[in-house]
């Protein structure tokens, strides 16, 4: 094969990003270099930060530039290697970018075991995604037994991983997600104790239903209205984990914020998360879970698009909560 398929960002998008702002394009075969590998995509990982990759505001990362190839981690197979830790049939979780075939460093890339969790797990629930609710809850969050800890976006990725975590840690959790479906999914199948539906006519009513006592830890995944209403509702020295604020990545303007006296007179904290600032907690997580999701202790839902074609809708979708777990596009067959 002497091509290779790339989905490269054409304009800059106002508000939501549309289909046409990307193009899939094709292009020599890369090559690689001494201390580099060549791999054929498995698995792509569609992740809300991408939204701040097409923009070229000032942020903790470089824009994906125009015409140049969109980011995101990848599963991929070894098919060249020019690295002596490294052959073809090996499969490796790291390099990034929407390509059909990439050419990545090979000390940026991680060998997955042969017979270990299913590989579409390492850029989810043991992936970046699983790192960033570990590392969430444990320098930031810090549940303890007995108090409430409040989850936006539950039945995603991040949050799905991080009420678990609470829930391991003896909190009482009340998650909240878009619909029925996604709710009866974190109560049932995730052991949250309760679930809020956002859609739902009263949040403000549901909020102080779910949550008597106030809120001890709220894990921020979505910002907007529910950002607004929990606030209020924070006890005495609750911290907040500010992940990320999906439901406000598209507004061309920002919104007015709440107000944060109650910082001041509650003593909270409130810290972002940036994963990568701890790159050592993804081994760690990894090795802490692996047995978890073995033994289906740990539980999870992905929800896999097929084709690289696909993966510009499938990134409108997210930013649009059209998803039910972790998002993955499937790029090319597994090795057999």
């Amino acid at each position: 094969m002497s091509k290779r398929q790339v989905v490269v960002l054409r304009r800059r998008p106002v508000g939501a990003p549309t289909p046409d702002i990307f193009a899939i394009e094709e292009s020599a075969m890369p090559e690689p270099a001494e201390g580099q590998v060549l791999t054929r995509t498995l698995f792509l990982s569609i992740d809300p930060y991408m939204r701040g990759r097409l923009s070229d505001a000032k942020s903790y990362a470089a824009p994906v530039p125009i015409g140049g190839m969109m980011e995101g981690e990848t599963i991929g197979e070894v098919i060249a290697s020019r690295d002596p830790g490294f052959a073809p049939g090996d499969v490796v979780v790291g390099p990034r970018g929407w390509a059909s075939h990439l050419v990545a460093p090979a000390k940026a890339v991680v060998k997955l075991p042969k017979n270990g969790a299913p590989l579409s797990t390492y850029l989810g629930v043991l992936g970046m995604p699983g790192t960033t609710a570990y590392s969430g809850m444990t320098d930031i969050g810090q549940p303890k037994a007995g108090e409430t800890v409040v989850i936006s976006a539950a039945s995603g990725a991040v949050g799905a991983v991080a009420g678990q975590l609470a829930k391991r840690a003896g909190a009482r959790v009340v998650g909240v997600a878009g619909g029925p479906e996604k709710c009866l999914f974190v109560q049932e199948t995730l052991g949250f104790d309760e679930c809020i539906d956002h859609r739902t006519l009263d949040l403000k009513a549901a909020l102080n239903d779910a949550c008597p006592n106030g809120i001890d830890v709220y894990f921020e995944n979505v910002g907007g209205d529910l950002q607004r209403l929990v606030f209020p509702r924070l006890n005495a020295f609750g911290r907040v984990v500010m992940c990320g604020m999906v439901a406000e990545y598209n507004d061309t303007e920002p919104r007015p914020g709440p107000n944060l006296m109650i910082v001041v007179r509650n003593r909270l904290r409130i810290q972002g998360l940036i994963v990568s600032d701890k790159p050592e907690r993804f081994a760690e997580w990894r090795a802490l879970a692996t047995p978890w999701v073995l033994d289906g202790s740990l539980k999870y839902r992905e929800d896999i698009v097929e084709g690289l074609e696909n993966a510009p809708d499938a990134l409108i979708g997210i930013l649009g909560g059209r998803n039910f777990g972790k998002l993955l596009v499937r790029v090319g067959a597994a090795p057999a």
